[in-house]
């Protein structure tokens, strides 16, 4: 019986714990939702599949391991902004998008459309950049890349 119990309470601690990792404030998600903006929130983990971003300011903004499947960011503001292991942006358009000195290490970049996206001093460390669209794509060294054109 007492064996049950422990058992019961660790169960308990692992399902709290997993819940912290990747969970995102929901007031942050209500701004950006309600504004179009939500600078130095905690997205980590949220789930905007398909959500309409462009022209937001995501300034420092956490959205480290956040579902961006076929997000449009055209346009949008993600300087310092935390997307490690984003392994959602399949399709997404980050078009015009400011990513200076983002993290996007370990990001799934497949198929992300990167034209005129500014990417000076951003970490692309071990990014998925298979089929990724680069056309007057300002890359992390401050060279263009227009491979993509």
């Amino acid at each position: 019986m007492k064996h049950l119990f422990s058992m019961s309470v660790l169960c308990l601690l692992l399902v709290g714990l997993s819940w912290e990792v990747g969970a995102f404030s929901e007031e942050d998600l209500k701004k950006l939702k309600a504004t179009g903006n939500c600078v130095q929130c905690d997205l980590s983990g949220a789930d905007l599949w398909s959500e309409d971003l462009s022209g937001a300011d995501l300034t420092e903004a956490n959205l480290a391991k956040a579902n961006l499947t076929k997000t449009n960011l055209t346009k949008a503001i993600l300087i310092k902004a935390d997307l490690t292991e984003a392994h959602h942006l399949y399709g997404a358009n980050l078009t015009g998008a400011d990513l200076t000195e983002a993290n996007l290490t370990k990001a799934s970049l497949k198929r992300v459309n990167l034209t005129e996206a500014n990417l000076t001093g951003a970490d692309l460390t071990d990014a998925n950049l298979i089929r990724a669209i680069f056309c007057g794509t300002t890359m992390q060294d401050g060279t263009m890349d227009n491979s993509g054109c």
